[in-house]
């Protein structure tokens, strides 16, 4: 496997929706950088869920956590994700496990992607502790309902959701 002209580079990706990106996600990140050379943080791209943030956006936000962070790189992808890791020579996909639940719904994903692409393995990490409740979802929740969100998302991104729905309560602000 190649990966940025590395040979034998070893290259993961992490993919999710990351709308935001919250301290659990960075926490996965951090882990897969200690494991991997290289890891790819892979924003994926469906319109159709309505984000609150644009594909575009979400990739800033999370170069912006991770600025000047070696062996990090932020992509976009849609389609199967096998397909993805498999364009960009990754052998390992890295998710995020908080529950029960997504244990069921992520080693049914893993299986099918092992029938598609045999070679690419699925890595399940969980979370530090006081992310393991914590989901894009329900913090963009609390958030536009005024709850406190300190400390389960990095600063710019509080920053940003606060201006982001304090703009939809007030819209002449």
């Amino acid at each position: 496997m190649s990966t940025s002209g590395t040979p034998g580079a070893r290259l993961a990706i992490y993919p999710g929706s990351f709308d935001p990106i919250t301290n659990g996600h960075v926490d996965i990140i951090e882990r897969g950088l200690r494991l991997f050379d290289r890891v790819v943080v892979a924003v994926l791209r469906n319109e159709t869920k309505a984000p609150l943030f644009s594909a575009a956006e979400r990739v800033q936000l999370i170069r912006d956590v991770f600025r000047d962070r070696p062996g990090l790189e932020v992509d976009t992808f849609e389609g199967l994700l096998v397909d993805y890791a498999a364009s960009r020579g990754a052998a390992v996909i890295v998710k995020g496990l908080r529950s029960i639940a997504d244990y069921e719904y992520e080693s049914q994903m893993a299986l099918m992607n092992r029938r598609l692409r045999p070679a690419i393995e699925t890595m399940f990490l969980m979370p530090a502790e006081p992310y393991a409740y914590t989901s894009s979802r329900l913090i963009k929740e609390v958030c536009r309902l005024g709850g406190d969100i300190h400390g389960l998302v990095p600063p710019l991104v509080e920053d940003r959701l606060l201006r982001t729905f304090a703009a939809a309560r007030d819209p002449l602000s």
